[in-house]
């Protein structure tokens, strides 16, 4: 088929081509030119309509705030910036003012908006209003609809206020954490609860009441808050009483010694029960046997159930030792055995499941036929007596120490202590208020007269020939004692000990009356005299007299201070084989009289 000839059209242009045909060609430079400027020319129309209708939209608005605006439900149309603040002001809804719920962890309350820095700036909400009547769009808008728009309030913040608020709230929502726990008291295993602890997050808080602002009201502000959790907690303490603490407490336990029962009650073993947590927070218990077993609610009985050795009981006989009953071995329950004893019965019930037997050790006497042999406790080495008046704290306290030194063995070389033998004076320890000498005047307090058995005792060494070790005078001297050869003791400060360096065993026997306390050393002799040889009492000082103050005070009579020495002579064979010299020195005893107290009496009325 032919192609159709090309001729100029009527223009002298070229001959269109047929439509579905495709221009390969560039277009001329001035074709582009002419569309840019169809398109400038229609902008430049359209910026002219816009801005008459810009312009029609203001003069349409007239005032400052156009018709038909809220804010928050309050209508500021056709208003100035000062009038639409004045009704704001007037106006302002609840929701500006009203608390603002809030949950912290498991815990709900309300914060009032001004307390954490939160408030409505209505100068700056009018402002943004009649800002917004300016805006291109919302004028032009307004030529086209009803002219209604809701305005958002401005919120005004103040960091300073939000941190005092939020720090006040804290110590209110704020709370520590606290271990589960368990303790035994009364017969009772108490339980405190575990706790979360929980602190108020004031910085994100801070950022979540300004999000909620103005609050609805509907539900609460739930603030950010750091929780630490305990490390024993509740399962663990519901455990630990299902596992332990219910069933140690739910009775006695009974312990039988070579048969014979001891019951032990829920209140005497919550005593001695304590409970801690490991480091993973798991809760156990432990029993201090050594305090259940010093308790005298257990001791007292065991004791009269398992009881000791018998020490051979010793006599004098025409100046020989004789054995006048021998000594028999004993039973003993040990702590660990008590607590071995114990420990399994406390995660039982019932009572025949809380019973068991208890482990006994024999204990051989320490005194025998024929351990005094081998001691050679054979004859009597000294013995000294010492009378005082009668009374009856005297009559108990020194029958008391006589009590618990009779018997003492002190083999060759051993340290004995006055202290360590008798104890502490306490009303615990059998001893009752008396008249002692404190800070060189009389006082009342338990344990007084015991002295005597301490000056008493100290004879009976100094004429043994043994070696004093620790030992002092009272400050003033009594009467009733030998000058130079007494001795007090004081429970913490001064003590009366002497080393056996006889090279024999020594027996020491006690016995007390009502009026007199005698102490014997048995033993063999390491001399055949001990003699005590008294100086002449030199430097002399006159008492002063004073009174006495306080509910203990005690009068006394005066007597005059003085020093004295004595010497200890060791005779062997007929002949001086040694001599040492003790020097006393003893302070004034003044008089005292005691506020609203009778005269003292003319003979001395000392305790020592």
């Amino acid at each position: 088929m032919s192609r159709p000839s090309r001729s100029p059209n009527a223009n002298g242009g070229r001959v269109r081509r047929p439509i579905n045909d495709v221009d390969t060609t560039p277009s001329h430079p001035s074709g582009r030119r002419s569309r840019t400027r169809i398109a400038v020319t229609v902008a430049a129309a359209a910026v002219a309509a816009g801005g008459g209708l810009y312009i029609a939209g203001l003069v349409a608005a007239g005032d400052d705030i156009s018709q038909g605006t809220t804010v928050a439900g309050v209508d500021i149309g056709g208003m100035s910036r000062a009038e639409a603040q004045s009704r704001l002001d007037a106006s302002a809804p609840d929701s500006w003012t009203r608390a603002i719920p809030i949950r912290v962890g498991d815990s709900a309350g309300t914060v009032a908006p001004g307390t954490v820095g939160l408030r409505v700036d209505t100068a700056k909400t009018a402002e943004r209003a009649a800002d917004s009547a300016r805006d291109p769009v919302t004028v032009i808008g307004r030529l086209f609809s009803s002219g209604e728009r809701a305005v958002e309030p401005v919120v005004a913040f103040d960091q300073g206020r939000a941190a005092e608020g939020l720090t006040a709230a804290s110590r209110t929502y704020d709370r520590e954490k606290a271990e589960g726990a368990v303790s035994f008291k009364a017969g009772k295993a108490v339980v405190a609860e575990a706790r979360t602890g929980l602190k108020l997050d004031t910085a994100r808080a801070v950022d979540a009441l300004r999000s909620a602002y103005p609050s609805t009201g509907r539900s609460p502000v739930a603030l950010p808050t750091a929780v630490s959790r305990p490390t024993v907690g509740e399962a663990e303490v519901a455990r630990f009483m299902k596992e332990f603490g219910t069933p140690a407490m739910s009775g006695p336990v009974t312990l039988t010694v070579d048969g014979a029962p001891l019951r032990i009650s829920p209140a005497t073993l919550s005593d001695h029960l304590k409970v801690k947590a490991d480091d993973h927070g798991r809760l156990s218990a432990s029993l201090d046997a050594e305090g259940l077993r010093r308790d005298p609610d257990v001791a007292r009985p065991l004791d009269a159930l398992a009881t000791g050795p018998v020490e051979a009981k010793l006599g004098v006989q025409g100046g020989r030792v004789v054995v006048e009953s021998d000594g028999r071995a004993g039973h003993e329950v040990t702590a660990a055995a008590l607590g071995d004893a114990v420990r399994p019965l406390l995660t039982q019930t019932g009572d025949a499941a809380r019973t068991a037997p208890v482990a006994t050790r024999l204990i051989q006497p320490e005194l025998t036929r024929k351990s005094v042999a081998e001691l050679g406790i054979k004859e009597q080495m000294s013995s000294f007596t010492v009378e005082f008046p009668t009374a009856p704290y005297r009559t108990t306290n020194i029958g008391r120490a006589v009590e618990l030194i009779n018997g003492s063995v002190v083999k060759p070389g051993e340290v004995w202590s006055f202290n360590k033998t008798v104890g502490e004076r306490t009303k615990a320890n059998g001893f009752v208020d008396g008249t002692m000498i404190l800070d060189g005047q009389y006082h009342s307090a338990p344990g007084g007269g015991v002295s005597a058995v301490a000056t008493t005792t100290f004879n009976a060494l100094f004429f043994a020939g043994v070696k004093p070790i620790e030992h002092g005078a009272h400050s003033f001297y009594i009467e009733r004692y030998p000058a130079g050869r007494e001795a007090t003791v004081a429970w913490g400060s001064l003590d009366l000990k002497f080393r056996n360096d006889s090279g024999h065993g020594i027996y020491i026997s006690a016995r007390a009356t009502d009026h007199s306390v005698t102490v014997s050393f048995l033993g063999t002799k390491k001399y055949d005299r001990v003699e005590a040889v008294e100086g002449p009492h030199t430097k002399l000082t006159k008492p002063a007299e004073r009174k006495g103050t306080g509910e203990k005070c005690e009068p006394q009579t005066p007597l005059e201070g003085f020093d004295v020495a004595v010497d200890r002579v060791f005779h062997k064979g007929g002949a001086e084989v040694g001599r040492e010299t003790f020097h006393t020195h003893y302070t004034p005893r003044d008089r005292v009289t005691c506020e609203g107290a009778a005269p003292p009496p003319p003979v001395s009325r000392a305790g020592g």
